[in-house]
């Protein structure tokens, strides 16, 4: 069984930076690539950011690149999120996710266990 709990979320303003964590339980997170997504109150979920099981590959939203940051530690089972120079329109629910496979994937429908969410709040 699969948990991921995200943590680090929270009230920031404009231009501010937050830190997001999943920590992942459950076997082999090494073999298999992890992403981000979120979603804003009346929108879909979208793609945020993804990294290979090995975290040698990377992949952004246009939106977010150059201001997220997306790594892992395969030794703690976690994956973190650096956001910086915040807008209010990151203002979402962030959610972490495991991939269906070892790569990364910006489909919502590659990933097969999430977590339930931290939320981010942007003020301007």
């Amino acid at each position: 069984q699969v948990q991921l709990v995200e943590s680090g979320g929270g009230l920031v303003q404009a231009g501010g930076s937050l830190r997001l964590s999943c920590a992942a339980s459950g076997r082999s997170f090494s073999t298999y690539a992890m992403g981000w997504f979120r979603q804003a109150p009346g929108k879909e979920r979208e793609f945020v950011a993804a990294i290979s099981q090995s975290g040698a590959r990377t992949y952004y939203a246009d939106s977010v690149k150059g201001r997220f940051t997306i790594s892992r530690d395969n030794l703690k089972n976690t994956v973190v999120l650096q956001m910086n120079s915040l807008k209010p329109e990151d203002t979402a629910l962030y959610y972490c996710a495991r991939s269906r496979t070892w790569a990364a994937s910006m489909s919502v429908y590659e990933y097969d266990y999430w977590g339930q969410g931290t939320q981010v709040t942007v003020s301007s």
